[in-house]
């Protein structure tokens, strides 16, 4: 499996598994298909949406790992400093939480729609959290 659908409220995005750089994230979130969650905006990061998942393992350690995320890019945090999450950029991104700088693992990058992430962003930063759902293209 190479790609997923993304589907955040109303708007359907493809995104590509970043497997060559990021395999054992890639393959614990593949385990996990469908993931449904909610998406609210991030407080500390700057214009992203993260799913604030607290105690929840993926059982990985850090690979292909980042704080500054270019838009449409889907990083996971495994944990550690601070609870585990997955964010996604919409626009310009320090990832961080009230400790500090965090890091996480850029596993998925969504190929289309990247010109309706603002609008997700400014929805969920105006109107609040938004069902998302990663699921098999």
């Amino acid at each position: 499996m190479k790609n997923l659908r993304v589907t955040i409220a109303d708007e359907v995005f493809d995104a590509r598994l970043e497997l060559e750089h990021a395999p054992k994230t890639c393959a614990a979130f593949i385990e996990r298909l469908p993931f449904k969650s909610q998406v609210v905006h991030v407080r500390w990061s700057g214009e992203g949406v993260w799913i604030p998942l607290g105690d929840y393992k993926f059982g990985v350690d850090y690979e292909n790992h980042t704080s500054y995320p270019a838009p449409g890019q889907i990083i996971l945090y495994p944990g550690g400093i601070s609870e585990t999450e997955i964010l996604l950029a919409y626009g310009g991104v320090h990832f961080a939480s009230k400790l500090g700088q965090l890091a996480g693992n850029h596993f998925l990058t969504l190929t289309t729609g990247l010109d309706r992430l603002a609008e997700i962003g400014k929805r969920t930063l105006w109107k609040g959290e938004q069902p998302i759902l990663f699921e098999a293209a």
